[in-house]
């Protein structure tokens, strides 16, 4: 039997960045139980990486800082978000999966950043060039969806207003550029209860914005008029969060901190990445039980 073209075909890495909420809303909740949500997604530089490579079966193989806690959460199984995609995607263009899938988890695992689907946006993006599948990203959504509201817009790794239950998607400039900070207290935090504690809490959904692309073009403006809604009910069952919050305010350049998504991650802003690469570098000196991350936000997008 002759080897498919690709099986000879050098292996193919792409990385799976961290995914920020610079702000979230929650607008309502439908009669199935998702909630509605606002937010701003943007994308970091640096972040996992999945790489693909020919072999004569599907394999998974973990590596990098945090693969112990993926697979101690049972994350290197038939479950994992990368071994789903790659069998959908499979699937969709008639192939055998006979692919040696790598991921190296730099991020943190269930932090607030979106790891799990980034990595899973990341192995279509890398498999869809591998196999020479190109099929438009309309196509790749679509697979996407399957596996989590996020993972359509971990595609596309560019600023995105996001609405609905996380499938309104619109691409939009930032207009400003910033060193951004990402920490997370190393504590767990469990989504559900994230949002129970919220809903304990929460006199009323928030009101949708009404201009929402103008506030991303200024970072000043975006801070003052948005805000994560779940911080309050986050730092009520991890009090590490404010600790972490309060770190950020004692940093030189921070234009705006806050948490990302449920938590626990939390993010800084800073006015030049080289701010940035200095409260990291202190933060991560006086917090070694912290995961501390320095990056970059361009104009055009994270």
């Amino acid at each position: 039997m002759s080897m498919p073209l690709w099986a000879a075909l050098p292996p193919v890495s792409v990385t799976a960045p961290a995914k920020v909420n610079l702000f979230l809303h929650i607008t309502g909740r439908r009669a199935d139980g998702y909630h509605e949500l606002e937010s701003l997604f943007v994308f970091t530089k640096g972040g996992d990486r999945v790489t693909v490579a020919a072999a004569p079966e599907f394999t998974f193989t973990l590596e990098g800082p945090f693969a112990s806690a993926l697979e101690a959460l049972g994350g290197a199984g038939e479950g994992n978000l990368v071994s789903k995609a790659v069998m959908l995607l499979a699937s969709h263009a008639g192939l055998e999966p006979n692919v040696a899938v790598t991921l190296e988890k730099n991020l943190p695992v269930a932090a607030g950043i979106g790891g799990g689907s980034s990595d899973a946006a990341a192995a279509l993006l890398a498999l869809n060039q591998f196999w020479k599948l190109k099929l438009p990203m309309s196509v790749l959504e679509g697979i996407a969806l399957q596996l989590g509201a996020d993972v359509p817009a971990c595609l596309h790794q560019v600023p995105l207003l996001v609405r609905g239950i996380g499938e309104e998607l619109k691409p939009v400039s930032l207009g400003w550029q910033a060193g951004i900070v990402l920490v997370n207290p190393m504590e767990p935090l469990s989504t559900p209860a994230v949002f129970k504690a919220y809903h304990v809490a929460a006199a009323a959904f928030d009101a949708p914005l009404q201009n929402a692309e103008a506030l991303c073009a200024n970072v000043h403006d975006l801070a003052a008029s948005s805000r994560n809604a779940l911080e309050g009910a986050a730092r009520s069952i991890c009090p590490a969060v404010a600790d972490v919050l309060d770190e950020f305010m004692c940093q030189d350049g921070v234009t705006l901190a806050r948490m990302s998504g449920s938590g626990a991650t939390c993010f800084a802003l800073f006015e030049t990445a080289e701010e940035a690469e200095v409260a990291a570098r202190k933060i991560g000196e006086s917090r070694r039980n912290w995961w501390v991350m320095a990056d970059y936000l361009g104009a055009g997008g994270g």
